[in-house]
Parts: C-alpha cells; structure tokens; sequence
C-alpha cells in the first residue's frame, strides 16, 4: 500500500515594488486617477481638434485626387519640385563645408593658450549663436545695403542665395565649434601629456593626437547638425530663395490650390534625405568602431607584444620533450 505526501500549496508571488524616483513622488490613488482623467481629457481634445481641421480641408476639397494630378505631369517635377530640391541641396552642401570650417577655426580658437585669441573667438561663437536663425538671413539679405546707402555708399548685391548660405554659417557654425572644443576636451589628459613628454608640440598634439580621436567621437552630432542645418535652409524662402519649400508648396499651391497635396510632397522629401544623412552618420561611426578594432589587434602584434605560445622571449623554440635548442647544436 502506497501512501502519497500531497505537497504543499505554492504561495502566491508578490508583485514587486517599484522603487521610489529620486525625482519625484510616486503617485498615490488619487493622483493616477487624476493623470487617467486628463490623459483621456487630452487625446479627446486632440482627436476633436483634427476632426475640425480634417473637416474644414474637406470643405475646400483639399482632399480631392485631382488635385494631385499635376504630380503626374513632367512639367511640375521639372518646374517646381526639382529645381526647389536642387536649391536646397546646393545651399546645404555648401553651408555644411563653411560651417564645419568655421566651426574648426573657432573651436580651436577657443580652446588656445593665448587670450587675444580665445576670447574674441568666444565672443564671435557666443554671439552668432545667440541670434536666431532668420534674424541673420534678414540682416545679411537687406542690412548692409541699407548701412551703405544711408552713408551714400554703393554695396555689392545680396542675393537670396548669399543670404541663406552665410546665415546658414554663421549659426550652424558657431554651433559646431562648440561640439568640437567639448568633443577635443573631451579625451584623456593623458594622451596630450605622453604627447608632450615625447617631444611634441601643441600643434602637433592637436593634429595628429586629439583631432583624430574626437572627430570620431563628435561624428553622429556633426551629422545631427548637418541635418539641422539642412532643414534650416528652408528658411530662405521667406527671403524669396528658391528653394524646396519655396518652389514646392508655395508656388505648387498659388498656381494649383493643391496645399495638402503639395505639402505632403515636399515633407516627404525632406523626410527622405534627412533619413539618408540618418544612414550615412550610422555608417559612418561603424565604419569607424571597426577601424578601432583592427588598429588594436594590430597594435597587438608589433613591437612589445607577448610572444607567441611556444616561442621564448630570444625568438627560440621552448619544447618539453626533446627539444632541440640553438645551444644544442654547439
């Protein structure tokens, strides 16, 4: 006769905890049913609010397809939608060359021993980054030819285009001088100093020593401010500079009436290339991390190096058993 021991009943598990938040209390009851109600309140309001708008651009049947068959003729893309992109490409790529080479010069500029030239050179970064973005296109575009001709001067012409790009410099630049002196400051004292101990110069350090590092270090913030600057430049076209926005919405919607249509487009556009650049600084720091990699396992090999298993430190075989040496054969 077998005799079977019923085991005992497993205690229910207690649910965990969560842990209090250093920055703020935990909300009691009370509080949750608060939050729950104004969550519910919120989204209400915003589902009310798109209902409104989607309900007004159906009165002006902004949602009608023909309104997107212009989209479906050559002469839009050739007239409006390409030259718009193009403008906007041109300015950015060379906005994004001036500015990194402004941003180069001032941040080593602010990070050199010499007084006379590290606080101008704070003084001119602080300043333009200050400033808001269209306020220097404006004052590029239209003030010096209004301070020449207030003195009875003559002054070259500014054109839109001129505008956008040194706007463009002067803003995003002064915003990459400061990423490059905190990415540069940002390396171990120690490089710099073992550096100077072996007889270089700043210069030197800075060139072959820390630049390199903190260019790698500093890559994905240049690439999210080159797609800053990119979406930037979409600015101009308050200043009549023909560029995407200006050519694919505002002149696609004063000569079609197509608004949504021509603003889904262009956002598209935008969205697109700023994927694109999203890629590029991805591939980018891989790119790099790999390279690390490989310079450390061929640093690994060279000079210094532990020796190789079955090889002694003279470059001999270290056998157990038998093993022949050089001095065995004298």
């Amino acid at each position: 006769m077998t005799t079977t021991l019923d085991k005992p009943a497993a205690k229910p598990r207690k649910a965990k905890k969560s842990e209090p938040s250093v920055l703020f209390d935990a909300p009691g009851p009370r509080a949750r049913v608060r939050n729950n109600i104004i969550a519910v309140v919120g989204t209400l309001i915003l589902l009310a609010i798109a209902y409104v708008i989607f309900a007004r651009l159906q009165k002006e049947d902004q949602f009608d397809g023909k309104l997107w068959d212009p989209y479906l003729e050559a002469e839009t893309w050739t007239e409006y939608v390409f030259p718009g992109l193009v403008g906007t490409l041109y300015a950015a790529a060379l906005g994004s060359v001036l500015a990194v080479l402004f941003g180069v010069i001032f941040g080593l500029g602010r990070l050199s021993d010499h007084r006379w030239v590290r606080i101008p050179s704070g003084a001119v970064v602080e300043f333009f980054r200050a400033i808001p973005l269209l306020i220097l296109m404006f004052f590029v575009f239209s003030g010096p030819p209004t301070i020449a001709t207030a003195f009875n001067r003559e002054f070259i012409e500014i054109t839109p285009f001129m505008a956008v790009v040194i706007g463009l410099t002067l803003y995003n630049g002064s915003v990459l001088a400061e990423v490059f002196r905190a990415g540069i400051q940002s390396i171990p004292k120690g490089q710099s100093e073992a550096a100077y101990a072996i007889g270089l110069r700043k210069n030197g350090v800075m060139r072959l020593i820390l630049v390199p590092q903190a260019t790698t270090a500093m890559m994905p913030a240049i690439i999210s401010q080159l797609v800053v600057l990119l979406k930037d430049s979409a600015l101009g076209s308050i200043i009549a500079y023909e560029e995407l926005l200006n050519k694919g919405f505002y002149q696609m919607k004063a000569n079609f009436g197509n608004a949504v249509p021509a603003l889904v487009i262009t956002a598209a556009i935008f969205i697109l290339i700023n994927m694109a650049l999203g890629y590029l600084a991805t591939w980018l720091e891989r790119r790099s991390r790999r390279s690390r990699k490989s310079a450390a396992k061929t640093m690994g090999t060279g000079v210094g190096a532990p020796p190789a298993p079955g090889m002694s430190v003279t470059g001999q075989t270290t056998g157990e058993a038998g093993g022949v040496g050089a001095g065995g054969l004298s």
